[in-house]
């Protein structure tokens, strides 16, 4: 199973990373030394920390309510991504939350893992895919949805395919049901419509500072018969008119830590411990790097990601360059079974 994967075992690309080696800045400070901020609680109602645990799961949520509303009214057609990127991203700063991974800007035939750069003069249009990724304290709201920016509105019906499938497997939820009881939801919900589930491409569990940890949810029947345990997930049907597999394409400019150790180069070196105190290991993008580190950026990355210290995320791409909608949501199940659609 292929999922959009930012970490996890499970992905297109597996998180091999941990913390191997000495990071250092000009100012002698060993990344490795610093204390992660990562939580290492699971989900319970039986003490204090964890309910500080589900009321941050639940202000991410609330958070990433507010800044898809806001996305919805910001974005119109021939809007520069870049401009776009950057005004979300401060959206979700000025409201108290963390970026869990850089906001997904997804066109047509391209399924996930987009982000531009900052010289990038792509402009938004057709389909586009809008995921974004919200952390308090390390909990993650991840949502998704997509917008037909046609003057003819010729995908709404691929719209609200995924979002209708989307809603089908959240109903059950309550039921307990089985994995294949999400997945075979989703899928049938798609194709009564006459659309395909991008079958290669799933939902999954949610761990702190992780966006993708542990089991996936697929888009589609598995014959899995495990049930989800106590935790946080994301739910994210992609429907498609086309042959409903993706494939990587060319790199999303969107990277992650995977093994923090010496490199050379003094740029390099500031970038891996501004990342680090930023992100650890959650992604970050190239964009933001130029940003704060201009010129040298693009040599300092590519330095970082030859010492394999980092490595970029490809583009998902539908097999048949055909166009893909995308809904998502995120819910937090607890130990006594309540299930809790906490960006809804």
């Amino acid at each position: 199973m292929t999922e959009k994967s930012y970490g996890g075992n499970n992905g297109i690309r597996e998180h091999v990373g941990g913390n191997t080696g000495k990071v250092k800045d000009s100012s002698k400070i060993n990344i490795t030394d610093k204390k992660s901020k990562k939580p290492t609680t699971k989900i319970s109602t039986s003490d204090n920390s964890s309910l500080d645990e589900l009321d941050s799961y639940k202000k991410a949520g609330e958070i990433a309510k507010e800044v898809v509303a806001y996305a919805k009214d910001l974005i119109k057609p021939d809007m520069l991504l870049v401009e776009i990127a950057k005004k979300i991203d401060a959206k979700i700063e000025s409201l108290g939350g963390g970026i869990a991974f850089p906001v997904n800007l997804s066109i047509d035939d391209i399924a996930a893992h987009y982000h531009p750069t900052l010289e990038d003069q792509t402009k938004a249009y057709g389909l586009l895919k809008v995921d974004i990724g919200i952390h308090v304290n390390g909990f993650i709201a991840d949502t998704a949805f997509s917008l037909d920016l046609t003057s003819d509105k010729k995908y709404k019906d691929l719209i609200k395919a995924s979002e209708d499938a989307l809603e089908a497997a959240l109903s059950i939820l309550e039921k307990n049901p089985t994995i294949n009881d999400i997945g075979e939801a989703i899928q049938v919900s798609i194709q009564k419509k006459g659309f395909s589930p991008v079958v290669n491409l799933s939902g999954h569990e949610l761990g702190p500072y992780t966006v993708h940890a542990g089991i996936t949810i697929p888009n589609h029947a598995n014959a899995s018969p495990h049930k989800i345990e106590s935790g946080a997930y994301a739910i994210e049907p992609f429907a498609t008119t086309g042959e409903g597999k993706i494939y990587e394409g060319a790199p999303s400019n969107i990277y992650q830590i995977i093994t923090p150790k010496n490199t050379r180069g003094e740029t390099a070196r500031k970038i891996l411990e501004y990342v680090w105190e930023k992100y650890e290991t959650l992604p970050f993008s190239l964009r933001e790097i130029q940003e704060k580190f201009g010129g040298m950026s693009r040599l300092a990355i590519k330095e970082l990601e030859q010492n394999k210290i980092i490595h970029s995320y490809p583009q998902l791409i539908e097999v048949s360059h055909k166009p893909v909608s995308q809904a998502e949501h995120t819910f937090v199940k607890t130990p006594d079974g309540k299930i809790i659609v906490t960006t809804k």
